[in-house]
């Protein structure tokens, strides 16, 4: 008779519970979790075998799942579960260990798991923005808070894009996306069992795929519906589609103003006509967009924390991850509009510190994101493009 051994990892059970799965061990296997979730298709349900494997602290079978990051974290499993084990709360728990550890540096993602690692993420970005304040004022005769010569604020006097914010952010930006695709890269080769795949039928490239889950999952959030359509919990909290489209759609608005205000500003040097000066003024049609996009992104946070604060935690509950990635988002959003309002009042000093805060803000939210659960958008992604590939 043939003999298999198990090799628990204690210590990514340990790491599970502390990212929000301290519930597991309640589960009895009883499958009413994979019954009430509206996504896990029938050959492949989860998040029962899900659950077992994170109790037998079977890290391997975990990582190589690719059900794993097909989970919408709608909560009607953890709703029904008559053990009161939360299997939404271990989902997401394991998915936070896994690409917390997913790519390099790994110390990025300890500082990321934890509240104590709050001060040296927020560390990084404070000390390299007050490095390039110090400087610039050094070039406006040791002025900290300079005028422009028409007595305006403009905060490019101390934050020069060209020399400054540019630059930084695109190394921020695109050093991020290399990241990603590391990860995205390795998170692919441990959903690939060993040997080779057959595929019965007509294919498409994987481009195809790629499209189909985009208009699903992000431009229609159709998905979101099918999890509202699942078993009836008497809920509270709010639908989730409403608050993820105002935010998804307002981050699109402020990217492309971003690309917009870029190529005014560097194809104006060439093209003297399609040059833009910021500030722009506040009827200027990109500022216009803008200020949309920020309202739009401030009603998606609401939305989206109100829900959260209605959870019930008998059922489900907002793990550390949860709320720093709101948190991020809201300070960028705060700070951003109010540093536009006291720019306007004309209070320089307040305008300056908050700006110089907003740009911590966004450079953490950006360059974290690989071990963030904003990087969570990215891996579910790949994890949903591949599954179509392979016939699910």
């Amino acid at each position: 008779m043939a003999q298999c051994t198990l090799k628990p990892d204690t210590e990514f059970t340990r790491a599970l519970t502390e990212a929000g799965g301290e519930s597991l061990k309640k589960c009895f296997q009883c499958a009413t979790c994979s019954v009430a979730c509206p996504m896990a298709p029938a050959n492949a349900p989860y998040p029962r075998k899900e659950m077992v494997w994170a109790s037998w602290g079977l890290k391997d079978k975990l990582q190589a799942d690719v059900d794993l990051w097909l989970c919408h974290n709608c909560g009607n499993c953890s709703d029904l579960c008559p053990r009161g084990a939360k299997p939404a709360d271990m989902m997401a728990a394991a998915r936070n260990v896994i690409y917390k550890d997913l790519t390099s540096p790994s110390i990025i993602g300890k500082w990321m798991s934890k509240p104590s690692g709050l001060p040296f993420l927020f560390a990084i970005p404070a000390l390299l923005w007050l490095v390039v304040w110090w400087i610039r004022a050094g070039y406006n005769g040791g002025e900290w808070f300079p005028r422009a010569a028409n007595g305006r604020i403009v905060f490019g006097q101390i934050f020069y894009g060209d020399y400054t914010i540019d630059p930084i952010f695109m190394l921020t930006f695109f050093g991020a996306c290399f990241i990603l695709m590391r990860g995205v890269m390795k998170l692919w080769a441990m959903f690939k069992p060993e040997g080779g795949l057959t595929v019965i039928g007509k294919t498409k490239s994987w481009i195809w795929h790629l499209w189909d889950v985009l208009w699903d999952e992000v431009i229609t959030h159709r998905k979101f519906d099918d999890c509202d359509d699942g078993p009836a919990t008497q809920k509270s909290a709010p639908n989730r589609k409403n608050g993820h489209m105002l935010l998804v759609y307002s981050f699109c608005i402020l990217a492309f103003v971003t690309a917009v205000v870029a190529i005014g500003h560097w194809g104006g040097k060439v093209i003297p006509m399609i040059k833009i000066e910021t500030p722009m003024p506040l009827t200027f049609p990109v500022k216009i967009l803008a200020n949309i996009g920020a309202l739009m992104l401030l009603a998606g946070l609401a939305v989206l924390t109100w829900r959260r604060m209605c959870l019930n935690p008998a059922k489900q509950v907002s793990s550390y991850y949860d709320w720093y990635l709101l948190g991020i988002i809201w300070l960028v959003a705060v700070t951003g509009v109010l540093a536009q309002c006291l720019r306007l009042a004309d209070v320089i000093e307040p305008a300056f510190v908050v700006y110089y805060l907003h740009l911590v803000f966004v450079w953490m939210l950006f360059a974290y994101l690989p071990w963030s659960k904003l990087g969570h958008f990215v891996y579910r992604t790949a994890a949903l493009v591949y599954v179509r590939m392979y016939g699910r």
